[in-house]
């Protein structure tokens, strides 16, 4: 087992500090999604002795500061740990494809490194992580449904073939960044239309537009002056900001806003119809659903468990599966029902 002893010196540590001796190698699993860089570290029985976040560490999403949030969550998790006991590491990671650029590639390999880890870590898609955080299974399909959206069917632990996924600028259908950005969308064709903005409206204004007087939007002079500042706020921050909108479509959808209920039911549709392209004549295993659009308190979520029959479980913690990977990599027979557990539920 793990255990735990105080530091000897007590000049060059508070006492009450600990460091960790933990039982064998250890193993390094991460998540780098759109929001936030989650890193635990775990010995070999599955006792978690580090962890570490940060902001968002997609690349796609975030390519000036991806490296740098990975690298601060890496340090963070391996503080008081001795990084070259790590024998085994899996991250998964949303926008993993910006990785085959060399300048990239680089400055996460600078913060793998810069951390002390000597193990070449083994960088998978957040599908793969997804599916292993909602169940031990080696087979079946995941759905993502947070920031961005796609879909994958998973053999043997593999990601045998995947359905979206093509960010932003060409898919995420159904995800929060497509609800933020229809959102918006219906508010512009409210005001070209000179129509009063229900309840969904008059809270992008005000998530958008925070210092702006709500009651211009009563007046028809106002109407293009706020148009104007609303498409020039927005084309002038990062597009996946938009996802901070969706939380807005989802309290709008429970106060009756018809335009929400709208946008709702069509991310379900969106999201079902991406993980239709997968369906196969030897489909087996559970449905995983995972990200906050497709969560159980989610309205689009619900919608969705509504539409797939048979086992659809629920990935709740995406570093945790990255981790119960890493063991498997380490010795397959390490990566037991009781250490996904372990991992994944506490």
């Amino acid at each position: 087992m793990s255990v735990e002893r105080p530091l000897p010196d007590a000049d060059a540590a508070p006492v009450d500090q600990v460091v960790l001796i933990p039982a064998g190698p250890l193993v390094l699993g991460g998540d780098l999604g759109g929001t936030s860089t989650r890193i635990v570290i775990a010995d070999s029985e599955g006792n978690v002795v580090g962890r570490g976040a940060a902001a968002g560490g997609n690349p796609t999403s975030h390519p000036a500061s991806a490296a740098a949030n990975f690298g601060q969550a890496l340090h963070a998790a391996l503080s008081g740990l001795d990084a070259t006991a790590v024998k085994a590491g899996v991250v998964g990671m949303a926008g993993g494809v910006a990785l085959a650029r060399p300048d990239v590639a680089a400055q996460f390999e600078a913060a793998w490194t810069g951390a002390g880890l000597i193990v070449a870590p083994d960088y998978i898609g957040d599908l793969e992580v997804a599916f292993a955080s909602g169940t031990p299974e080696p087979d079946g399909t995941v759905l993502i449904a947070g920031t961005g959206s796609n879909a994958g069917l998973v053999r043997n632990h593999q990601l045998l073939r995947t359905a979206g996924g093509h960010g932003w600028l060409l898919g995420d259908d159904g995800s929060g960044f497509w609800l933020g950005r229809e959102a918006v969308r219906s508010v512009l064709q409210a005001l070209d239309l000179r129509e009063p903005l229900g309840l969904l409206g008059q809270a992008v204004v005000q998530t958008i537009l925070p210092d702006r007087d709500e009651h211009a939007t009563a007046h028809r002079e106002g109407y293009d002056a706020l148009r104007d500042d609303l498409v020039r706020t927005v084309n002038s921050r990062p597009p996946v900001l938009l996802a901070e909108l969706a939380p807005a479509v989802m309290a709008a959808y429970a106060q009756d806003d018809e335009t929400a209920r709208s946008l709702v039911k069509r991310a379900a549709e969106l999201l079902t119809e991406t993980a239709a392209r997968l369906k196969t004549t030897s489909d087996k295993g559970p449905m995983v659903l995972a990200g906050s659009v497709a969560g159980e308190s989610s309205p689009v979520g619900q919608l969705i468990r509504q539409h797939f029959a048979g086992d659809v479980l629920t990935a709740r913690d995406g570093v945790g599966g990255a981790t119960w990977l890493a063991l498997g990599t380490l010795d397959p027979a390490l990566a037991t029902t009781q250490n996904h557990q372990r991992l994944v539920e506490h």
